[in-house]
């Protein structure tokens, strides 16, 4: 078999895979002048129609695409991304991870190999080994893709699937196995866990007792009395002169 055969079988392989559009998104030229509007500013390609999986198009073009499921492309250090918030309307990004930059999360495109590990790294892409938090395998839609070409039966770009393993309890939102939210819910439970010693009642003690802000069991005070106020000023000061008693 010659290799064009080879990868006409690996991209009819892809479609099956994947929606019929994410293919030719991941193979658009993006960035480059638009050849109807060259002649404007701002007339890079930066558009992709998911209905018509056309080349990339600019601004100017959006006009042919009324009520079209429409994409913008963006850059990050040379490589093309898309937001997580636009993507995720369509397909199912879980498995691949994503970045903050300038405030949005976004997700890459296309593979991004990295030629050195760095020492310490204990996760890296199952396609490229680009380095990665240790809750993802891929690092770009396009390395997710070639997981699933590789027979990983787990994944899918399927809307559905993913609310199937939601309502089955076997997977997470991307956003709730982000660093910050697991930050965020370890401080809330050592907050509970020091909140239940106010629970804690004792029969030793009687009458109407309650929980204390200082952490208190059943009114029972664990930290030391705060001793009285001693006014060393008063106690400084000298004594009169006595008088006599008159005669």
């Amino acid at each position: 078999m010659g290799p064009m055969m080879r990868a006409q079988e690996e991209e009819e392989e892809g479609h099956y895979l994947s929606p019929p559009w994410l293919i030719p998104m991941l193979r658009a030229n993006y960035f480059v002048p638009c050849s109807i509007h060259a002649g404007s500013n701002k007339s890079e390609c930066n558009m992709f129609c998911l209905d018509c999986t056309s080349d990339a198009f600019c601004s100017y073009c959006l006009v042919n695409h009324k009520n079209h499921r429409v994409l913008q492309i963006r850059r990050s250090s040379y490589h093309n991304v898309v937001r997580v918030n636009e993507i995720q309307k369509y397909i199912d990004i879980s498995c691949v991870q994503t970045y903050i930059i300038n405030s949005a999360r976004i997700v890459f495109l296309n593979e991004r190999p990295q030629p050195r590990i760095g020492k310490g790294v204990t996760n890296t892409c199952e396609i490229c080994f680009r380095s990665l938090l240790d809750s993802y395998r891929f690092c770009s839609l396009g390395c997710k893709l070639g997981g699933m070409k590789r027979g990983i039966q787990s994944l899918t770009f399927s809307l559905k699937g993913k609310r199937e393993r939601e309502y089955l309890g076997g997977s997470e939102s991307d956003e709730a196995t982000t660093p910050t939210k697991i930050r965020k819910t370890c401080a809330f439970n050592r907050l509970m866990s020091g909140l239940l010693i106010c629970t804690v009642k004792s029969d030793y003690f009687s009458g109407d007792q309650r929980c204390t802000s200082s952490g208190d069991e059943s009114g029972f005070n664990l930290s030391p009395g705060t001793p009285p106020i001693y006014n060393h000023r008063n106690s400084s000061r000298r004594k009169g002169v006595p008088h006599r008693a008159p005669f």
